[in-house]
């Protein structure tokens, strides 16, 4: 089973938006749409772009540095599926929001 951290109070990310957090020495980027939180790797594959710091719409966020534009919910790029992030597992304890790494995000 993977290990859930808190890493944010679900007030601390309003609706439409993002950050980025840190899990276990990875960057993670985090949003709330519509009241669900998402969390995907936060660097884009093109070239490293962070993703938490990138706009939101809907569901999907285009990367601030080349526009690349990624799904939070799936973690797949809009327009070409072969390019993806991977997610994370998201729950909400108490008002807290918490994140679990996929085995292959685990920093060494």
């Amino acid at each position: 089973m993977n290990e859930f951290v808190t890493v944010a109070r679900v007030s601390d990310i309003p609706p439409g938006t993002g950050r980025t957090v840190e899990v276990h020495g990875v960057w993670i980027a985090l949003f709330n749409v519509d009241g669900t939180f998402f969390a995907i790797d936060n660097t884009c594959p093109h070239a490293g772009g962070p993703l938490g710091e990138g706009t939101l719409q809907g569901a999907v966020v285009e990367c601030p540095w080349h526009g690349w534009k990624f799904s939070v919910a799936s973690g797949q790029r809009e327009g070409n599926p072969n390019f993806e992030v991977p997610c994370c597992q998201v729950r909400i304890e108490d008002e807290h929001v918490q994140i679990a790494l996929p085995p292959g995000l685990l920093a060494s």
